[in-house]
């Protein structure tokens, strides 16, 4: 199996390709293209994952690929760099945060639905091993969850998208852990010089409270707490010895299948939490999620 990189900034990249290229841990899939946002991005992801080729425009790579992965640090790239692969029938994995708005990330699974091309998207935070068996295993031991607290990195100031940057990892790990249906959100930010800022997230019909702590200085491991009616929940995150693995496997197994491991909901709701944080971080009120289109 082909793979083209549309991205090389991230460190992602260079990652994948290790993975697929250097140790050959998915048998013979490899990474043989990479775009990059500039030249020198390009050329330090194709010699550390080994890609053989390097092209000009992204657009260079169908008809010589069998699945891409778009990989931009800022999510406002994602849709726009994912679409004409769609089109031209290529399966797309597109690297967290899917897109930047609802609106554009609706459009592109509508574009693939009409085009029968699985497109998905995920963080590789909860395809960790650590999270698949001893939280989920804490997490059914406790009961009902009346709340949670989640830590993680995150600069809400991020060039790369603000809160989109980072906060994409544990708005997916929450809503994987605790279900969907989260209804509104608030941020404070601590002020005084300390960049760090806390959400509070409300889910519909009496679910947990959430706090999400968005640490931009000081330690910033992830972990997760929570107050169950039997027990309570302790997790610090532990990466796989490749992190990466468990997600390529996913991915590359939809390329092969056609299946898409998630719906379009599950893919865009992260989405929906991030652009109501952004809105709560820019007027200091709490936000509604918006309904999805889906």
């Amino acid at each position: 199996m082909r793979i083209g990189i549309v991205g090389a900034e991230n460190s992602h990249t260079a990652a994948v390709a290790t993975t697929l290229n250097v140790r050959k841990s998915c048998g013979r899939a490899r990474v043989v293209a990479v775009w990059g946002e500039t030249r020198a991005f390009a050329q330090a992801a194709a010699e550390a994952g080994r890609i053989p080729t390097i092209v000009r425009r992204p657009e260079e790579m169908i008809g010589r690929i069998d699945g891409v992965m778009v990989d931009h640090r800022h999510a406002k790239y994602h849709a726009a760099a994912a679409t004409p692969f769609v089109e031209a029938g290529i399966p797309a994995f597109v690297d967290k945060p899917f897109s930047f708005t609802v609106a554009e990330g609706w459009k592109l699974l509508k574009l693939a639905r009409e085009r029968g091309v699985p497109v998905t998207s995920f963080s590789t935070i909860p395809e960790q091993e650590g999270f698949r068996k001893d939280l989920r295993k804490q997490i059914r031991s406790a009961g009902r969850i009346t709340a949670v607290c989640s830590t993680g990195p995150c600069d809400i100031k991020s060039k790369y998208g603000g809160v989109f940057f980072y906060a994409i990892h544990q708005v997916d790990a929450i809503l994987k852990a605790f279900g969907s249906g989260i209804e509104a959100v608030q941020v404070t930010r601590a002020g005084r010089g300390n960049p760090n800022a806390v959400a509070v997230m409300t889910y519909r019909g009496g679910g947990p409270v959430v706090t999400m702590e968005c640490i931009a200085e000081g330690r910033r491991s992830f972990a997760m707490r929570a107050a169950g009616m039997k027990a309570t929940v302790d997790f610090t995150h532990e990466s796989d010895a490749d992190p990466y693995l468990s997600g390529i496997r996913k991915f590359l197994r939809m390329f092969r299948t056609g299946r898409e491991p998630h719906t379009a909901a599950e893919i865009l709701e992260p989405i929906a939490v991030l652009e109501a944080l952004a809105q709560s971080i820019r007027t200091g009120r709490r936000v509604r999620v918006a309904k999805l289109p889906c």
